[in-house]
């Protein structure tokens, strides 16, 4: 089971840190992914990680402003948002692959979700 917190309403230009807990199970092997949804727009990958930290992807639209991280010792994932601006605003969903973190139909797991605000 994963389960995401740290969303919430915040200022554009200011940053929020998002967690995803794994329960259940390590998630030491898999890769871990966010994703995001707006309203009435289809899900999008955000940043991925692989187990080891070694590779490191993001979407060109949070690039520069976003870090993904992991701790396989907690069994946590982290989003780092910083800059935020309006069209951030979506619920982030983090899930586990073992496949292509881009690849939807491969997540393994996903979480519920959080809901990120960005407004003034």
């Amino acid at each position: 089971q994963l389960v995401e917190s740290g969303g919430g309403l915040v200022q554009p230009g200011h940053s929020l840190k998002l967690t995803c807990a794994a329960s259940g199970g390590a998630i030491s092997s898999y890769a871990m992914v966010w994703y995001r949804q707006a309203p009435a727009k289809e899900r999008e990958f955000v940043a991925s990680i692989t187990w080891s930290g070694a590779i490191i992807k993001y979407a060109d639209s949070v690039n520069g402003r976003f870090t993904v991280s992991r701790n396989n010792n907690k069994n946590e994932a982290y989003l780092e948002m910083s800059s935020l601006k309006p069209e951030d605003t979506a619920v982030y969903y983090c899930a586990a692959t073992w496949s292509d973190p881009k690849d939807v139909s491969k997540i393994r797991y996903w979480g519920e979700g959080t809901q990120v605000t960005v407004s003034s």
